[in-house]
């Protein structure tokens, strides 16, 4: 079953390698990863994404996170109702015929093209992992060059107050 983990991390030099290093050690390969500072200076959030069959292995996982020196919080987030998103580059040969064509296949994904060349556009699009998979394949004919990744970022959703918790409050 496929993990979204997030760890929070001081950021200091050898944190990301420690930590990637426990994954190497355990045998699991990560799929996606996404490190970016968070609202806090000098604190990272760690997104990754990784495929562990068992909840025993999880939780030993979650373990030895929370045993690195500089982890502040790791979180299992699969089982939440989250966000997560990605962004994809993606370079495909396109001759200034075919532009307008290009547009109408990338304009539902709410895509953009961000840079035009003499024989190629960069499609821009976020989203989902699914959805940037079903808009590479259908690039895929006109020819796809390059394409860059950022991996995924997920956030747990805003929980929903009830009625009774909405009324508690005094403004």
């Amino acid at each position: 079953m496929k993990r979204i983990i997030t760890v929070t991390v001081l950021n200091r030099p050898g944190v990301l390698n420690r930590i990637t290093g426990l994954f190497t050690k355990r045998l699991y390969n990560i799929e996606s990863i996404s490190v970016g500072h968070s609202e806090t200076e000098g604190v990272s959030r760690i997104t990754f994404i990784v495929n562990v069959q068992e909840e025993q292995e999880v939780e030993q996982l979650i373990k030895q996170l929370n045993k690195q020196i500089n982890v502040l919080k790791v979180t299992d987030m699969t089982k939440k109702s989250v966000v997560a998103r990605e962004l994809a580059l993606i370079k495909v040969s396109s001759a200034p015929q075919t532009r307008a064509e290009l547009n109408g296949i990338i304009d539902p994904f709410r895509a953009s093209i961000i840079d035009v060349g003499i024989d190629s556009v960069i499609v821009q699009v976020t989203g989902e992992s699914d959805k940037i998979e079903a808009l590479i394949e259908l690039l895929r004919p006109y020819g796809i060059k390059e394409i860059a990744r950022t991996g995924t970022t997920a956030f747990a959703r805003s929980g929903r107050r009830t009625a009774a918790e909405k009324t508690s409050f005094i403004v």
